[in-house]
C-alpha cells in the first residue's frame, strides 16, 4: 500500500514520516511554503532522540499524483478544511478507471467527530482514526514529534462501526512504525472521548498553558458529558484511555524545539485565519441546542477562539480572568 497523506502538518507529517522510515511508500500533500520546502529539501523530522531529513515525495494535490488501486488516502487536515479536501480528492482518477471516492479507502486521522460523516458522503470505505500524537509544525518543511518511546496512539476502524482486513493491515503497519495501533469496531467511542479532552484546546489557544485554567476546563468537560449523555452517545472513560496509552507514548521534551501549545494554539501562532473550535466546542454547543442542555462555557470558547483566529491575535494573549468573566454572564442567562 502507498499512503497519500493529505495534510502533512504536525499529525500527517509524523504519521507519514514514521511510515516512510519503516519502509512504506508515502506521499506528503501540502500547500504553499511547506510544500515547497518538502519538495526541495524533504521532511526535516525531529524526535526526542534524533533529527533526520526524509526524502519523501511531496505533492500539492491530486494533479501531482497518479493514484493506483493500492493507494490509501489518509486525511489529516484540520476539520474546517475537510470539505474542501474531500471535494478536491473524491473525483481524482485512479489508474484502471474510476475515481478515488469509488475505489479507494479514506482514513480520517483528525480530531473532532464530523470528518468521518463528511467523508462517507463521498467515500463508501471511510475509516475513523483516534489521534493521540503530540507534535508541532510551525516551520515549513519541519515537523517535531514528542511522543516516546512511541510517537503516538492511532487505533482505527470503519465508520460508523466495524473492522475489516484493511483496518487490520493498517493497524499492523502503524504498530511496526513507532506507534501503538489496533483495529477497533467502535472507533467513534474513542473519538468522542478525545473530543472531551480537546475542549481545552481553545482555552490553551486563548490563554496559553499554565495554572488557573482548570475551572474553565472542568466546566467545559462537564457540559460536554451532559450533552453527549443527553444525545445517547457513548464515549470511553479517561481510565480506559490511560490504560491503552500507558507510558508508551509520553510527551518528552526536545532540545531546541519547545512545544508551547497544541493544534489550536499552533493555528493561531501560524496566523492561519481559522481554528477548529466550530467542530470541537461547537460540536458540544450543537448537541446542547439539539437536546436542551446548557453549554455556556463551550459557546464562549467557540466564539472567542474564532474571533482570535479571524483577527489573527497572538495565542495565549487573553488573561484567564478575562475568559472567566466572559463565561459567567452567559452561564447565568440563556445559553
Amino acid at each position: 500500500m502507498r499512503y497519500i497523506i493529505i495534510g502533512a502538518g504536525a499529525i500527517g507529517g509524523t504519521i507519514g514520516g514514521r511510515l516512510f522510515e519503516s519502509g512504506h511508500d508515502v506521499v506528503l500533500v501540502a500547500r504553499g511554503a511547506h510544500y515547497a520546502a518538502l519538495r526541495d529539501g524533504g521532511l526535516r523530522f525531529v524526535t526526542p532522540d534524533r533529527s533526520a531529513t526524509l526524502p519523501i515525495p511531496a505533492a500539492q494535490g491530486p494533479q501531482d499524483v497518479e493514484l493506483t488501486p493500492d493507494d490509501v488516502l489518509l486525511l489529516s487536515v484540520k476539520t474546517q478544511d475537510t470539505t474542501a479536501a474531500l471535494d478536491l480528492w473524491a473525483g481524482a482518477p485512479v489508474r484502471g478507471g474510476g475515481t478515488a471516492a469509488e475505489r479507494l479507502p479514506i482514513i480520517c486521522a483528525q480530531n473532532a467527530v464530523e470528518n468521518e460523516r463528511a467523508a462517507l458522503r463521498h467515500f463508501p470505505r471511510a475509516y475513523g482514526m483516534l489521534v493521540w500524537l503530540p507534535a508541532l509544525h510551525l516551520e515549513p518543511g519541519t515537523v517535531a514529534a514528542y511522543g516516546a518511546p512511541l510517537s503516538g496512539m492511532l487505533p482505527l476502524g470503519r465508520y460508523p462501526q466495524g473492522v475489516d482486513e484493511f483496518s487490520e493491515q493498517v493497524a499492523e503497519a502503524l504498530s511496526k512504525s513507532v506507534f501503538t495501533s489496533w483495529p477497533d469496531p467502535d472507533i467513534m467511542r474513542w473519538k468522542y472521548a478525545k473530543l472531551l479532552g480537546n475542549l481545552g484546546n481553545a482555552i490553551e489557544a486563548l490563554c496559553g498553558p499554565g495554572p488557573g485554567r482548570e475551572p474553565v476546563m472542568t466546566q467545559a468537560v462537564a457540559e460536554g458529558r451532559a450533552a453527549l449523555n443527553a444525545a445517547g452517545i457513548s464515549y470511553a472513560t479517561p481510565q480506559e484511555e490511560q490504560d491503552k496509552r500507558g507510558n508508551r507514548a509520553d510527551l518528552v521534551a526536545i532540545d531546541g524545539f519547545p512545544r508551547p501549545g497544541g493544534s489550536s494554539w499552533q493555528s493561531l501562532a501560524k496566523s492561519s485565519g481559522t481554528i477548529e473550535a466550530d467542530f470541537i466546542n461547537g460540536e458540544i454547543a450543537l448537541l446542547g441546542r439539539l437536546h436542551n442542555i446548557p453549554t455556556p462555557t463551550n459557546i464562549v470558547l467557540q466564539r472567542e477562539a474564532n474571533r482570535f483566529a479571524r483577527e489573527r491575535r497572538e495565542p495565549g494573549s487573553m488573561p484567564i480572568e478575562t475568559l472567566t468573566a466572559l463565561i459567567e454572564p452567559i452561564s447565568k442567562g440563556d445559553s
